[in-house]
């Protein structure tokens, strides 16, 4: 079931509607070109190989056998890199973070993971390169795998770093540490909240890393020609952000670096990073042919970005009628082998959903020996709703409250402060909460089934910031009267549709009449990634503003035509006419079909930087069914509420809902990187790694709250995020009500699901 619950109408010509997707038929029939089906003249293939080890001091490689096997064009290994060459002089404040960027593309000194690139070979094709590959000896010294925050953070714990040292308010420890930085949000007094409190509930909660498990692996293919020039072109959700990177760890100008998009086979925050590319730049290089590389899965699950693994403390007050007191929590994310995990992100949404008078946040990125965590759909904020939201439900069980009931007595809305400082404007996580409360989903009893299986109903908010950031795009009118609109975001899951009819709104054409392209990093300007729920947002702005420069050009074009008068002329309805003189008249086609002869093409250009990207907030409701027997927790029902501010295309915008719940629900009940006790990863398969399938999901209702955003003509706010953010919590508690037992570690397996039905029962 699908509903829509508009709180301001406003009808729109092409915002609202379901068009085709103008890609959708050259993904449909194979023609739509990925970065694996990139093929050039000369073409080598590249294999890289990987570390046995979690953690290991390199003490030799030796490339020879390698570099002298039939077939092979080129070796290279950390030496290749240019930081090999350069001192922490000439690096100055630079220099640490290009010693891990380097080391990330090619371990120098150790190896921090199992799955670390020591080396890359290219050959005539990819078998040789295999087997060449195998060839490269290399000598290792292993060390002990720091695998979890809680080892990584403890006295005397083996450092992966020896030159790390934790950032932490202001300041910078004197002793290397796994701990990279630490931050602290407040506001208040929290003693004195709990003090006031009738109920207070303190949990620790666990999660485990997880992938974001896109179809398509990662692979770059890169030209490094004898002038200089480095041609790239790989799956990516940020162009810009590859020549970026590139430059930097090659040490390259970014005007000697072009690179060119192929479509995205998925992404999900986890193809922001670069991997391949540099390798490929190197080999490239060296042998002096175009190569490519792409990653199998094995590769993808062990050697690109999960999702942080993560430790949080939550400690929550209310009084006796609801209201928060206070809200406490310490949140430690891994970071996998590298710093950077999303801890400040997933302490500034722990209580976004919340107005609370006195507040505490503590946040760690720690260091661990596994894949360098990425971003996976709302960063840090999956796994902090997981534990806040938990307590949540515990509060509302000790008070004898309404689980929505409590969430709408202590909703965020406009004019409340985030603990970090904003203050939301329009947002409208109160309308959500609202619909989840009239929704028949919630309204419907629990079922309760004789059988023997055990049957619950669990309720999450969720939050995510959305974003805004630099986005560019070119328009061009064309002699037929359609316009060409080039920008320079990745088309992930329809941004062409989203563009086109926003576009297409602003000049008052044919949805159809619009001909969205995306361009490489040389006939764009620049452009932020496809993520952080900002696209729709921030690159329909920009052709917002550029069609409103059409629209003026075209006026000044057709005063130029009548010798009339700038201001005499306007534009209505896509038609050019004179203010005063009903005759002098012309349709955008007309007008188009003379411009090369009346002065040439009509163009415009929008570089922009937006503000007021808008909050986006989602409730989830999901009833679950687990067996006694098994441990088996099945889902029945799920519903997910949220706000959009204004669906531009709501075929898309279910779509995301679905897929963000169907992510969740795996990252609730199945996924996780199992890791022996040696570090390595075992189950970096599909097979293994058990992602749901649709055997596994229930069909998944949307409601589609529209609570404009100010900050967009249209209303707009980004919807990918937040999906994924309350399904976690959501299941929790289900699996509580089903069962009475709080699940504090996720995946909840059923081996888990067992192990607490038998300790409750005493058995």
């Amino acid at each position: 079931m699908v509903a829509n619950i508009v709180l301001s109408e406003v009808e729109y010509t092409h915002i609202g509607k379901r068009p085709i997707r103008p890609d959708g038929v050259d993904k449909v029939i194979g023609r739509a070109q990925y970065g694996p089906d990139i093929t050039l003249k000369g073409l080598l293939h590249g294999k890289v190989l990987r570390s046995p080890y979690a953690h290991a001091r390199i003490k030799s490689i030796d490339t020879s056998q390698a570099e002298d096997y039939p077939g092979v064009k080129a070796v290279i290994t950390a030496q290749d890199l240019p930081f090999a060459s350069l001192s922490k002089e000439e690096l100055g404040a630079g220099y640490q973070a290009l010693k891990f960027a380097s080391d990330h593309i090619l371990a120098g000194g150790k190896v921090l993971f199992k799955g670390h690139p020591v080396a890359a070979v290219a050959a005539a094709n990819p078998h040789v390169a295999e087997e060449a590959a195998k060839l490269i000896k290399v000598e290792y010294e292993e060390l002990p795998p720091v695998m979890s925050v809680l080892e990584a953070m403890a006295d005397g714990a083996t450092l992966l770093h020896d030159d790390l040292y934790t950032s932490s308010l202001g300041e910078t420890s004197q002793t290397a540490s796994n701990v990279a930085a630490h931050a602290r949000y407040e506001k208040g007094d929290v003693v004195q909240g709990f003090d006031e409190a009738a109920v207070v509930v303190e949990r620790e909660f666990q999660t485990a890393s997880v992938h974001q498990g896109y179809i398509e692996p990662h692979n770059g293919t890169a030209l490094w020609s004898a002038d200089g020039q480095l041609d790239v072109w790989c799956s990516t959700q940020g162009a810009f952000t590859v020549r970026s990177s590139l430059a930097n760890v090659l040490r390259h100008p970014v005007s000697k670096i072009k690179v060119t998009p192929m479509e995205m086979g998925g992404g999900f925050g986890g193809k922001i990073s670069i991997y391949l590319e540099p390798l490929a730049a190197l080999l490239s290089k060296k042998s002096g042919q175009p190569v490519k590389l792409v990653m199998n899965r094995v590769e993808v699950f062990e050697a690109s970005g999960p999702a942080a693994g993560s430790l949080i403390k939550v400690k929550m007050g209310a009084t006796k009628d609801g209201k928060l007191t206070a809200c406490q929590a310490e949140l430690a994310l891994d970071a996998g082998a590298y710093p950077g995990s999303p801890a400040m992100s997933a302490a500034m949404c722990a209580f976004a959903c919340y107005d609370y008078p006195n507040g505490l946040l503590d946040a760690y990125d720690v260091v661990v020996n596994k894949p360098k965590t990425q971003a996976y759909r709302a960063p840090g904020s999956p796994q902090a709703a997981y534990a806040v939201e938990s307590v949540v439900d515990e509060l509302c069980e000790k008070l004898g409250i309404d689980p929505v009931e409590f969430r709408l007595r202590n909703a965020s809305k406009e004019g409340t402060r985030r603990i970090e400082g904003p203050v939301y404007r329009r947002i409208g996580l109160v309308e959500c909460l609202e619909a989840a409360r009239s929704h028949n989903h919630y309204q419907t009893p629990v079922d309760v089934q004789p059988s023997g299986k055990l049957r619950g109903r669990g309720v999450a908010s969720g939050f995510w910031f959305n974003r805004g950031f630099v986005s560019s795009c070119n328009l061009t009118l064309n002699p037929d009267g359609t316009v060409s609109v080039v920008m320079g975001s990745v088309d992930l899951c329809g941004t062409r549709a989203s563009i086109a009819q926003q576009t297409a709104e602003a000049l008052g054409i044919a949805y159809e009449d619009i001909k969205p392209s995306i361009a490489d990093t040389d006939s764009i300007g620049y452009t932020f990634i496809t993520g952080g729920s900002r696209t729709t947002f921030a690159t329909g702005l920009a052709t917002i503003n550029a069609s409103q420069d059409i629209k003026q050009r075209m006026i000044e074009r057709a005063a130029a035509i009548w010798e009339a008068k700038v201001e005499d002329v306007e534009y209505v309805d896509a038609v050019l006419q004179h203010k005063s003189d009903s005759e002098l008249r012309m349709t955008f086609k007309e007008l188009a079909g003379r411009t090369l002869t009346t002065g040439g093409s009509i163009t415009a250009q929008c570089n922009i930087d937006p503000p007021g990207e808008g909050n986006s907030f989602a409730v989830h409701i999901v009833d679950v069914e687990v067996d006694q027997e098994t441990g088996k927790v099945d889902i029945l029902r799920y519903t997910a509420i949220q706000d959009c501010g204004k669906a531009v295309h709501p075929s898309y915008v279910e779509g995301q809902m679905q897929g963000g719940a169907a992510q969740g629900i795996g990252w609730a009940l199945n996924e996780e990187y199992f890791f022996n006790g040696q570090g390595q990863m075992t189950n970096s398969s599909f097979l293994d790694y058990r992602m749901p399938i649709s055997l596994d999901l229930p069909m998944i209702d949307t409601v589609i709250v529209e609570v404009a955003n100010p900050g967009h003509p249209y209303g707009v706010r980004g919807v990918g995020e937040t999906p994924i953010v309350p399904p976690l919590a959501a299941i929790a508690n289900a699996v509580y009500q089903a069962t009475g037992v709080r699940m504090q570690s996720l995946p909840i397996t059923p081996g888990k699901v067992l192990d607490a039905l038998w300790s409750q029962n005493g058995s």
